[in-house]
Parts: C-alpha cells; structure tokens; sequence
C-alpha cells in the first residue's frame, strides 16, 4: 500500500528499537551502544550492537542490519508496509495512503473493522472456554485429548455456548460487520445469528498472527458436521490460508522444511512434541498458492498425511509444484491407521521418527507401487516395472528419472539400459500430454542472451535494500543445501515496490581494510558527530566509490534512517554498521581532514604528473608543470605543523574545480 512518507518517519520516530529488540533478545549496554546475541544467526560472542539514538543496529558476524521496520520484517516474516502497520499499531498511530490509493485505504479501514471483530470473537471464546461453567464439558474433552491449560493458551482454543445468539448480543456490531467477518448471519426474523454453536473454537490466523476465521469442533458424537469453518469472505481464503502458519513461520524458516497436516489437532500435536514447523490446510487441498507461501520460508514441505490421503495428491501438481517453486515435497510415513494427532498422543518418538525419515514424493509413490507386487514371477515383476515406469514419466526432470530407474531394476529384475530404452518409448508416446510449462519463471532475451526473470513478490520475510537487483536472502539452519549461514539463503523474490529499507542480502560485501583509513574515519565522523565536519567534508575527498556514495547520502539526507532508507545496497549498509560502532574518543575531527586533504591532493599531483610525463600535448606542458609546482608546495605546507585554513580552504576550492574521477 502507498503508506506516506511522513508516517512511515512518524513510526520509525515513534518506535523505542531497544525496547522491540529486546523482546527477542537481551540487550546490555555498552558504553552508548546497546549489544547481545545475534536473533539472526547462532553465536556465543555477542556480536548484535544497537544504536538506539539513530534506531538502526548491526550484526557484525552475519551481516544483518537495518531499523525497527526492518526488525519487524525480519523476525515476522512480513512485508515493508504490514511491518509499518504492525509498528503504527504498536505506537497507537494512524497511518494515511497516498491520495492515487484512496481506495487501497478504504478497504484497509475495513479490514482493521472486521480484523477488530473477529479478534473481540476470538477473545471472548476464549474466556467462555477457561471460566464458563457451561464450558466443563469441553474442558474435560480438551484434557483427555493432552491439552492443558498452556496449549489452550498457546491457541486462544475457545468455546461457543449452545445459544443461537451469545456471541451476537455481546459482541453488538453492525449486520454488515457480523456477516463479513464470518461470524454469524442474519436469519428470516432480521436478528443477528452466531455461526458457531456448542464447539470448540480454533481460531484461523493470517501470516501476522490477526485472526480472520473461525474453525468449530463439535465434542459429541451426534449427526452435525465434525467440523465447521467460517465461510470465505474479505478475510479468508482457504486456498491461500494455512492453519497455524503465524505460529509455525520462525521455524519454517529456521529448519528450512514445513510439514502440512490435515487438521488442526494435528498441528497442535506436532508442536506439543517440539515440532513447531507444522501447518494445515483449512479443509481443502494443498494449493499453488500455499506452496508459493511456503516457499518462501523453506524448500522442503513434508506431506503428514496418512497414507492414503498423501498417495491421493495431484501427482502432475507436485511435479509442478517442485519445478516451479524449486523446492521438494516429502511425504511423512505413518503407521497404518494413524494420524499426527493420535501417534503423538501415545507415540511421540515415532512421529518425531516418521519426520526425521520422510521420503521424496516421488520415491513414495515408487515404492507403494513397487510393494503392490509379489515380485515372484516374471510376468509381476514385468507389470511392476511398467507401472513403476508409467510413474517416473510423470516427472519432468530426467535426471530424478534415471536415479528412480536404477531403484525399478534393482527390485524388478531388469537390465538397466533396457528400462531406459522403454522409459523413452513411453516418454515418446505420452509427449502430447506432457507437463505445461512452468508459469513461475519467464525467460526474457537481454542483448541477445537469455536471462530467467523471477516473478515479482510483495510479501516476504526477507528483502532487498532500495535499489538492489540481487534476489532476497533468509535465515535457514545447517542441514543438506541449508548448510549455508542462515542469513544468506535466496528467497526468490524481488523488492517490494514500496520498499524503503534493506533487510539482510548477502555477507558484508567488504571488509573496512578494503576503504582507506582516513576514508572511513571521516565517515565515521560524518554519521556520530557531523557538527565537527559538516562544511569541511566534499566529494572530492574520497576515493572510494563507496565512500563517496555515502558521503553524498549523508550530505543529502536529513537523519541517518533517511540516508539509509534512500540509498543502495552497500551504501545502506555502510551506514549501518558505522551507526552501531563506537568512535574512539582520539579521533580528532582536524587530523581526520588534513589527512583526507592531502591523500586527495597526492592523488591530483600523481594525476598532474603521469600527463606531464605522457607528453601528449606539448602545449600544456607549461600549465601542467606550474600546477604540479604549486600543488606539490601546498602539500608540504599542509603537512607542517603552521598551516593556516585558508590554505586548506584554499586546496580543497581547487581540487574541487580539478576533481576527476579515478580511471
């Protein structure tokens, strides 16, 4: 959304960094800088500095940087403008949208009505479920099925009385609200009607963690639906909704693998057992678009289905799924008969194994097949293989192909070049019918060379800073192609068109050996005590290309958070990290120029006499040779201990009128 400039400033003013960072992790101060461990990266050293003042902090073992909307975008998993919502909210501030999105910023306040709605309905559930006499035939059922009182908690499980209007008469909203928020409807009489009635609530939650449906169990073995969900409406689409994921997502991320359950009790049994990486879908099939959610926090999704359920998958979907998103789907193997919910319940360790060994879709499917066989005859060992073979041809990628072949000639009996041979008379045959092409990825021609353009995402956990071209980074865990740090893994999305901030891209693309010293002291001097050099630093000083670009960004901005939210990438960063250093107490803002002075003076003077000695145009000669004089006299007068400022002022006017860039 097109959020104001001004509020976004307003929310980053407004926002105490310290007192966000440290509701993740403890902070201690450290002289004027606020340290602890990194909440991006595993450490035992702190690393993680804070500069409260400017509200910006920097890891200096990751890399990871930015402001309070950066933090929030990090750790949450949102995008630039929900981190800024979720900020405003914090700080009680009402944000405002450019005029061209009026419209934009009228279904959000809507939006904010019926997320308010549904938030007061889950509340109020919740107390019936904990306090409400009427309520002790569900908390009894609760605790026979292991929940206790943290995991309700944990939840906000809720409890909807046998009454047809308790939730309509406390709650007392507007027709409109109360049936668009999916909590009820209007009968014949014109009166309010709760949709929920003597169940148990579960309450559906978007990625934020703001509730949006409404999911009913009932608790008796009676002829109502087991289950209920509120229907589709503004809020909630079940195509794009994943039960638990605002629970699930930091682990998601930091695992690198998600498992999607079934049910609801299913989640919740995998997070009672310390697998917090679970989700659900809301009574309807895994989608394209779930995949695409969660793709962007992992490439590993784990199917715990039973395994009838999981052998049911649109097979040409998850072939899809896996090319497009570039990512592996699994399938967990349960004992025959269970569910998560009931193997966690007596059986923890099993589940906790079944996870630990999930096998690739595809080697799943292979291997039901392949087991349907008695394999004791040529004639079974013959279907066995074609059926095996019929399967593989609905992959599209040949190498996973090949891989399963060796698997069909080992268990059938075959020679190996013969399978292949009858794998591609089949391939042959099936060709017209063949998987259409992904619609993840187009391949664009760029000066006669292609090049595979992403598709561009709006959400992410992650980001680009301003101006970037290079792909996003997220945090993921050691474990096969995760083995990486987490904060450098891409997730395949572009910047956020409203972007204003990085986040965290890849490692600090420099180290400070690589600027020259005086360089970064005058930097450092320019972003902690700008008062001392604010007329006295120019361009022309510096140069490293770097440098110059920062200086120009603090030269140009008003605050560091509006120098770093407008500048690039490295310049950003930059930026950061000298915002959370501390600066010696020796740096002496005089020295610090005149060195810069005459670094710059040194490389005109060197410029002036590599043209003297090339001899090209005899003509200037003279006018080369005066000027190498009387440059080369100023730098050793500045260089003395006598020199007056009107000398410098005098040297810095006419380097600036002689600056070239480097070649």
């Amino acid at each position: 959304m097109g959020i104001v400039d001004e509020d976004i400033e307003r929310v980053r003013s407004a926002t105490d960094i310290v007192a966000l960072i440290t509701e993740r992790v403890p902070l201690k101060r450290s002289g004027r800088r606020w340290v602890g461990l990194c909440p991006f990266h595993e450490e035992k050293t702190p690393s993680f500095s804070v500069n409260a003042e400017d509200g910006l902090y920097y890891c200096f073992g990751c890399g990871a940087g930015g402001d309070a909307i950066t933090f929030v975008r990090d750790t949450e998993h949102l995008s630039f403008a929900e981190a800024v919502e979720r900020l405003a909210a914090r700080a009680k501030i009402t944000l405002h949208y450019d005029a061209r999105d009026a419209r934009q910023q009228g279904q959000a306040n809507k939006r904010e009505v019926l997320l308010d709605a549904l938030d007061r309905a889950v509340s109020w559930y919740h107390e019936q479920l904990l306090k409400a006499p009427e309520a002790r035939a569900a908390r009894d059922y609760l605790r026979s099925r292991g929940y206790d009182g943290k995991v309700v908690r944990a939840f906000r499980l809720g409890w909807a009385p046998d009454e047809w209007d308790a939730l309509s008469r406390h709650l007392a909203l507007s027709d409109e609200i109360f049936v668009k928020a999916g909590l009820g409807f209007v009968n014949r009489s014109g009166r309010q009607q709760d949709a929920m009635r003597s169940r148990i609530i579960f309450p559906i939650c978007d990625p934020a963690g703001r509730a949006i449906a409404l999911a009913g169990r009932v608790i008796s073995g009676n002829s109502l639906p087991k289950y209920k969900n509120s229907p589709e409406g503004p809020l909630y689409l079940k195509r794009r909704t994943l039960y638990g994921f605002n629970w699930a997502k930091e682990a998601i991320a930091s695992l690198g693998e998600a498992i999607v359950c079934e049910g609801y009790t299913d989640v919740i049994a995998f997070h009672s057992i310390g697998l917090r990486n679970a989700v659900a879908t809301c009574g309807t099939a895994l989608t394209d678009e779930h995949l695409q959610l969660l793709a962007r926090y992992s490439k590993r999704v784990l199917l715990a289905y039973d395994g009838d359920r999981a052998g049911q998958e649109a097979v040409m979907r998850i072939h899809e799924w896996e090319r497009t998103h570039e990512l592996s789907v699994e399938v967990v193997q349960l004992p025959p008969g269970e569910d998560p919910a009931s193997l966690a319940a007596h059986d923890p360790d099993a589940l906790r194994k079944a996870v630990g060994v999930a096998k690739p879709y595809l080697a799943f499917r292979l291997e039901r097949v392949l087991a349907s066989y008695d394999m004791k005859t040529a004639e079974s060992r013959a279907r066995a293989a074609r059926a095996g073979l019929e399967l593989l041809a609905e992959h599209p990628d040949d190498l996973v192909r090949d891989q399963y072949l060796v698997s069909i000639a080992d268990r059938c009996r075959f020679d190996l070049s013969k399978l292949r041979s009858s794998l591609a008379e089949l391939l042959t045959l099936s060709r017209d019918s063949s998987f259409p092409r992904s619609k993840g990825a187009k391949v664009q021609m760029s000066s006669g060379k292609p090049t595979k353009i992403r598709d561009v995402d709006t959400y992410t956990a992650g980001g680009s800073w301003p101006g970037s071209k290079v792909p996003r980074e997220s945090l993921v865990r050691s474990g096969g192609e995760r083995s990486m740090n987490r904060a450098y893994r891409v997730r395949n999305a572009l910047p956020a068109v409203d972007e204003r901030l990085s986040d965290r891209t890849a490692p600090y693309p420099y180290s400070s050996r690589d600027i020259p010293g005086p360089e970064l002291a005058a930097l450092r001097l320019a972003v902690h005590r700008p008062g001392e050099v604010a007329d006295r630093l120019e361009e022309v000083l510096f140069s490293n290309q770097l440098c110059r670009r920062t200086f120009n960004a603090l030269a140009s901005a008003e605050s560091l958070q509006e120098a770093v939210a407008k500048s690039d990438e490295e310049v950003a960063r930059l930026i950061t990290r000298i915002a959370v250093e501390e600066v010696e107490g020796g740096l002496e803002a005089a020295d610090v120029l005149d060195r810069l002075l005459i670094s710059a003076a040194r490389r005109q003077l060197a410029r002036l006499e590599t043209r003297a000695r090339a001899g090209l145009d005899a003509g200037a000669f003279p006018e080369l040779a005066s000027a190498t004089a009387w440059l080369r006299k100023r730098i050793e007068e500045l260089s003395s201990l006598n020199c007056s400022q009107g000398l410098r002022e005098e040297l810095l006017q006419w380097l600036m009128d002689n600056d070239k860039e480097e070649e």
